[in-house]
């Protein structure tokens, strides 16, 4: 049995839906909320962050995929990892499978640091484990410039930075492949996009996908944090595994694909 938490998420959805492709893979999603299965999947009712009903959703399982997570609270997130660590270990010990960021340890940006612990609470857990880092999914800029963009002709645009988006259904089947692997790999090679981009890149092509015009007015970014980024520690040059581009992102995303 393999367990996937945060199995309606971004990146989880697609992952659940390819592990349930899989010939004999038996796919158990959590969720907060009560669902109905579907497609080879069962979905089952777990808090990971209070830890109800979280031995129960884990009952039989060989692998956990946790996925969940939610940047705006990012201690729950500790808290939500230690629930499914101590609920694991009552199961005999599966093999976890962690999705993470490229440069949690490096970025001292608050949602960073709680990857990093959870990454280390993980590793001294005892469990058998695979952790996977990859860059910003497409999402995540586009996200940001749909919001930098609320005021119509005019964009503030922080200057230095760069990015490396890569696709979540990239992620998604390279997640599958570690969750249906014969054993833990521990950590594993960094994934990320197959370009880097400078922000004022990603700007011009998100305007001319949109169909408009506007004027970028630049900004700097100080501190610890801002300082992290703008050296590079969240890119993975060395590792560009992913194949869809940021223009193939956006063409899709305006045709709807």
């Amino acid at each position: 049995m393999i367990i996937v938490t945060g199995a309606s998420g971004t990146l989880g959805a697609p992952l659940t839906r390819g592990l349930a492709a899989a010939d004999g893979a038996r796919v158990r999603a959590l969720s907060r909320r009560s669902r109905t299965g579907e497609d080879g999947v069962t979905w089952h009712r777990a808090d990971l962050k209070t830890g109800e009903g979280l031995g129960a959703a884990l009952a039989g399982a060989e692998t956990i995929v946790h996925c969940a997570s939610d940047w705006r609270h990012p201690k729950d997130d500790l808290a939500a990892a230690r629930n499914l660590v101590d609920a694991a270990w009552k199961q005999g010990a599966p093999h976890l499978v962690y999705i993470s960021i490229v440069g949690v340890d490096k970025i001292p940006y608050p949602y960073y640091r709680v990857k990093h612990q959870v990454e280390r609470l993980i590793e001294d857990s005892g469990l058998p484990y695979t952790i996977l880092r990859t860059t910003q999914f497409h999402t995540l800029p586009a996200m940001v410039l749909d919001a930098l963009t609320k005021v119509p002709g005019i964009m503030p645009l922080p200057t230095g930075l760069r990015v490396q988006p890569i696709d979540v259904g990239e992620v998604a089947g390279r997640m599958a492949e570690l969750a249906l692997a014969p054993g833990p790999a521990r950590r594993v090679d960094d994934m990320g996009g197959p370009e880097v981009l400078t922000l004022e890149e990603i700007a011009r092509s998100y305007l001319r996908a949109r169909g408009r015009r506007g004027v970028r007015l630049p900004f700097p970014l100080f501190g610890k944090t801002a300082r992290g980024f703008k050296e590079g520690h969240h890119l993975a040059p060395g590792h560009k595994a992913g194949k869809r581009t940021w223009q193939e992102y956006l063409d899709e995303r305006r045709t709807g694909g």
